[in-house]
């Protein structure tokens, strides 16, 4: 850590430092993390005996409320875990030969700045040993022959060992990054923008605000005669827990990992910065209101009629054949039948993608992300989209019909798509 008195030479030493890991390739297009890095360093120069609290990070990094919660928001101590490992991955290349280490041991918030051990100086041998004399060639040549044989021995079974630790590393790894085998090149391709941008794509499942408790009865928000105190709102369904899983699952077969983030709590800025997988409708992921969503099919409540109050999909340019509404089973009776809509977009800032897999219930919406992460339903979807000479799949958007047994989605056929043409094509 850093001394008490910091000498202003040192100060500015450590602040060059900071400034050469936030522009180094390692941190490049990680906005975040680099305001995160100099908020840390400034503050450690700044309070060498000070307690940094991770509700401070949250309020003044990351622009949160002056109600953060560290219990329901994690995005303090993930932003830490990655600010910790690209400072791994810098020193571990490009800084490898710098002066000065800057690092964040883990339990605490605080910065460490500090100087690299010398390497170890080879030890001179000035005295030479005197030369045998020929009475002692004999015993030596034995002593010798010994001592190469007992390393020999130890050699090999040092190297045996190593060998086995080696081999048991390399399966934990494996086993941990997904399995041995490597994802297959359909799911491969479906999942490039996502897989190959240099940070994680954030997963954002639906969190709608509800009044009541589990144990009295729960009902959605009525804004006109609710109020917002009494808002519960750290619910989701069970279709989105199984879709999230189901999601690290292919993520991991793709040797990544993905950012889940309930959507109460995703900001704008959140969208801009980052490719955004959106698990759940409009009705209840409120974000998926005020972005660039599905054009094709949207989302909506009917108004009138006996089916009044259901939430169905529109199909705004209905082609020879399809429904121009599709709706699943009536509110008043068991699940059966069920919609989703997969729609693969450009996010606000072009830059960056949006997927968005969502149901008019929440089975419907873990049909939707089960379909994009299967082989064979991926391989079928690929055969009708456009891919870019670049290898990755374009803009489109798509509805299925689910059928539903017992609260389990069995079966899904895509009964309607569009290609999206790009803006710049057009």
């Amino acid at each position: 850590m850093v001394c008490n008195n910091v000498l202003l030479t040192d100060k500015e030493q450590y602040f060059a430092q900071v400034e050469r890991i936030a522009n180094s390739s390692v941190l490049h297009g990680s906005e975040s993390l680099c305001k995160l890095l100099r908020y840390l360093a400034n503050y450690v120069l700044d309070h060498p005996n000070g307690h940094l609290k991770e509700y401070q990070i949250a309020t003044e990094v990351f622009g949160r409320s002056s109600d953060f919660d560290s219990q329901l928001d994690s995005t303090v101590r993930v932003q830490v875990g990655r600010l910790r490992q690209k400072l791994h991955d810098y020193y571990a290349s490009e800084g490898s030969d710098d002066s000065i280490v800057v690092d964040l041991p883990k339990g605490t918030y605080l910065l460490g700045f500090h100087h690299p051990a010398p390497p170890a100086r080879p030890i001179r041998k000035d005295v030479e040993p005197p030369p045998a004399t020929p009475s002692d060639v004999r015993p030596n040549r034995r002593n010798w022959t010994i001592a190469v044989t007992i390393l020999s021995v130890l050699l090999a079974a040092a190297v045996a060992v190593i060998a086995a630790l080696w081999a048991n590393r390399n399966r934990s790894e494996t086993t941990q990054a997904g399995g041995n085998d490597p994802a297959p090149a359909a799911l491969a391709l479906f999942w490039k923008q996502f897989d190959s941008s240099p940070d994680e794509p954030w997963v954002v499942f639906s969190n709608a605000s509800f009044v009541g408790r589990p144990e009295t009865g729960m009902r959605y928000l009525d804004p006109s005669r609710d109020a917002r105190s009494k808002i519960l709102d750290h619910y989701t369904g069970v279709g989105e827990v199984l879709a999230i899983h189901e999601l690290d699952r292919v993520f991991a077969s793709l040797h990544r990992q993905i950012r889940v983030k309930r959507g109460s709590l995703l900001s704008l800025d959140d969208v801009k910065n980052n490719d955004v997988i959106f698990v759940g409708s409009p009705a209840e992921n409120l974000t998926l209101l005020d972005i660039p969503g599905s054009q094709e099919f949207v989302f909506q409540r009917l108004t009138n009629g006996p089916r009044k109050g259901d939430l169905g999909i529109l199909n705004v340019h209905p082609h020879t054949g399809e429904l121009k509404e599709f709706l699943g089973t009536p509110n008043d009776l068991p699940l059966t039948d069920d919609y989703s809509v997969i729609a693969l977009v450009k996010g606000m800032n072009p830059a960056h993608s949006v997927l968005i897999l969502a149901g008019t219930t929440t089975i419907g919406t873990q049909a939707a992300v089960e379909y994009v992460c299967r082989r064979s339903s991926v391989e079928q979807l690929l055969l009708r989209l456009a891919v870019s000479p670049g290898g990755e799949v374009q803009p489109f958007e798509a509805v299925l019909h689910v059928k539903v047994t017992r609260g389990v989605p069995l079966g899904t056929e895509l009964v309607a798509l569009r290609r999206v043409v790009p803006n710049s094509e057009q």
